[in-house]
This record gives C-alpha cells, sequence and structure tokens, in this order.
C-alpha cells in the first residue's frame, strides 16, 4: 500500500495513456495519486482528472512560485474562492530562485498569501523550494503556531536541513526518486531523519529513479523508492509502505480505507 503523494498527471506526458499509467500504479500497490497545480488551468485539469479516477487520484490547488509574474495578485485572487473541497491541500506553492529573482519579491508575496490560505482552511501546505530555504523559513516562522502541516516536496537537503524544516509541527519531508541516483546523499541523510516525518512521492513525470532514470517517471516506480528506502533504513520494504502511507493519511486527512 503506497501512496504518491506528488504527481503531476495533468502534465502532456501522459495524455496518450493516462488509463495505463493508472492500471501500472494499481497494480503496483499504489492506492492514491496527490495531483499538485501550478497555475489556473493546472487546478482545472487536476480536478478534472481527479473525478475521472474518483476515489484514487485527489487534487491540491495553488501558484507554483515559477508561475509567479506581474500578474500574481490576479491570478490568486481567480483561485482564492475555490479553495477548500474537493482540493485536499494547497499547492504547490513555495519559492525557487535556482534560475531567476526577476521576480523575487512577488514569489515571497505569493508564498506568504497562500500560507494564509492554509492558516483560513486548515488545508495542508505542498512546499516546493529551490535555493530559497532561508527565506521560505523567515515566512513560515510568522505562522509556526497556526500552519495545519504539510510537505516539503522533493527534499534532497542535508541533516541540518532536514532538521530545519522538521521543526515545524505536522510537516513532513517527500522523498522520491533522487534516493536511488548513486551520488544522492540522501540514503546517509535519512538515518537523522523518522520515518514517521517522510512520505513517498514520484513528481512524476520527472526523477525517474534508477533503474529507471531517463525514463519518464510514474507511480508505478515508487517500488525502487520503496527498496532503497528499506535499504536505508535497515527495515522491510512493508514497513516502509505503512508508515509513510499512515504519514500521507494523516498530513492529507485522507481515510484510511484508501
Amino acid at each position: 500500500m503506497i501512496i504518491d503523494t506528488h504527481i503531476h498527471l495533468d502534465g502532456e506526458e501522459f495524455a496518450d495513456d493516462i488509463d495505463d499509467v493508472v492500471q501500472r500504479a494499481k497494480d503496483a500497490g499504489v492506492t492514491a495519486m496527490l495531483l499538485p497545480a501550478i497555475d489556473a488551468s493546472t487546478t482545472d485539469a487536476v480536478l478534472n482528472i481527479s473525478e475521472r479516477f474518483k476515489g484514487y487520484a485527489f487534487p491540491m490547488i495553488g501558484l507554483h512560485p515559477e508561475e509567479v509574474k506581474a500578474d500574481w495578485k490576479e491570478v490568486l485572487s481567480a483561485l482564492h474562492p475555490r479553495v477548500g473541497s474537493p482540493f485536499i491541500a494547497i499547492g504547490e506553492i513555495g519559492l525557487d530562485f535556482y534560475w531567476s529573482r526577476e521576480f523575487e519579491k512577488e514569489q515571497m508575496e505569493a508564498f506568504e498569501e497562500q500560507v494564509r490560505w492554509s492558516v483560513e482552511t486548515r488545508l495542508p501546505l505542498m512546499i516546493h523550494c529551490r535555493k530559497a530555504q532561508n527565506e521560505m523559513v523567515a515566512i513560515m516562522k510568522n505562522y509556526r503556531k497556526e500552519l495545519p502541516g504539510g510537505v516539503f516536496h522533493c527534499f534532497t537537503g542535508n541533516e541540518n536541513e532536514a532538521s530545519q524544516l522538521l521543526d515545524f509541527d505536522n510537516f513532513v519531508l517527500g522523498i522520491g526518486g533522487v534516493l536511488t541516483f548513486k551520488k544522492s546523499n540522501l540514503p546517509s541523510t535519512l538515518l537523522s531523519i523518522p520515518l514517521e516525518r517522510i512520505v513517498l512521492e514520484t513528481d512524476a513525470p520527472y526523477m525517474a529513479p534508477v533503474p529507471m532514470r531517463g525514463k519518464r517517471n510514474e507511480s508505478s516506480y515508487l517500488t525502487f523508492v520503496v527498496k532503497k528506502m528499506a535499504e536505508s533504513y535497515g527495515i522491510s520494504p512493508e514497513e516502509v509502505e505503512q508508515v509513510t502511507t499512515a504519514n500521507a493519511l494523516r498530513i492529507f486527512s485522507l481515510s484510511p480505507s484508501l
């Protein structure tokens, strides 16, 4: 029983075989897919897909930092009234200064506004952060006692960075294919992170794990991540699946019957 807490199933990469992708995931033991949005159009797209695969795929709503442009206030004004059921989380939101700092101020303002949505609605956050952890943490500290929780997506950092993020109660780290990469430091970093603070994710179609690296990623490949995580912790794959699934159910307030 595995939950993929982060897959862009609305991507054009899945347009031709989405039913097969979902079936392969089910065959591999994936019991749910959580679908982040990155802007207004993908919010509609993930909602449509969740209706198509009702009870299996679950939508999120949000504006990704790389999509924050001069019109970000208008975009958020359009999204805000829609926050709530059936959307299970606010995301994918955050900060990303890796490619450019052109909209640094706007990114920070958009992120903070969406953090406030989480406080207001009690929906968890799906947070993307790249080359901006200090800035992200500084914003979140203003709401530390009010935040319901969420996921720091695609964590690839060191022990100190993990500790800083896990200082936020009810937040977990999203771990995916990078764990299996040859030069990844994650296997050793995991030893400092309780398994109860981890959820599984693919970020598909990106970040496929070894031995599928270079191919389009999909939820069924999470079995390779589970295997590597079990080796890192020195436990069984079944325990990894049970604990990470329980974590995802808790964070996103999903039914344990999944």
